[in-house]
């Protein structure tokens, strides 16, 4: 009897470390900071992560932990919500302004904690506060399980496309007049992809797999 005791205990000490390596704990520092601009022949100062418009892309592994510190250097007030993460059990990290979390004032910082179980793929982060997530926003890369592979053949290149708008004018502003006047926001001056309005371009896609 207590020699499978003995057996028992070892072979939970061996299979125990086995499983622990399966996630990992992702660490992402994120700065809120003002960044010069210049687009369409003009400057401005626009409200960024870490100086980078698109934000960094997060990557993780599916049920890995995501640990992101959000420190805000700007006058305004900011939160961001991981669009389309399944928040088990951790609403706080969602990120909606009022909702889920109070906003993360200026000089505070705040940590977004949560797990990404059962989910693979490509997802966006943006400010969800105001109009800061016209130029805070970025990727999220979920890949599959060490050993896992996705449910289709595997691509020849990969290739993040963020699509967005830009205005001239401060966003703030442009949000501000309209909720004053009770008219739609004036229209953007251009679209960008990845962070770039550019000349004309034609883009041709072949063999290419997209995931919502």
């Amino acid at each position: 009897m207590e020699h499978y005791r003995a057996r028992t205990m070892l072979l939970v000490i061996f299979i125990f470390p086995a499983l622990l390596v399966e996630c990992k704990v992702r660490l992402y520092n994120f700065r809120v900071v003002q960044t010069n601009t210049t687009k369409l022949c003009s400057t401005k100062s626009i409200v960024t992560i870490n100086g980078k418009f698109p934000g960094p892309t997060i990557y993780a592994r599916e049920d890995d932990n995501v640990n992101i510190r959000l420190t805000n250097k700007v006058q305004y007030n900011v939160t961001v919500h991981w669009h389309g993460v399944r928040q088990l059990r951790t609403g706080w990290a969602d990120g909606p302004a009022y909702v889920t979390q109070c906003p993360i004032q200026p000089g505070q910082s705040y940590l977004y904690n949560f797990t990404l179980t059962g989910q693979r793929g490509t997802l966006l982060w943006h400010a969800h506060i105001s109009w800061l997530r016209a130029t805070i926003h970025g990727a999220i890369v979920i890949l599959p399980k060490k050993g896992v592979h996705y449910p289709f053949p595997k691509p020849d290149k990969e290739k993040i496309i963020i699509l967005s708008e830009w205005w001239k004018a401060d966003v703030e502003a442009v949000i501000n007049q309209s909720t004053i006047t009770g008219l739609p926001p004036n229209i953007s001056d251009a679209h960008t992809v990845n962070g770039q309005t550019g000349g004309s371009s034609r883009l041709h896609f072949s063999g290419f797999h997209f995931t919502c």
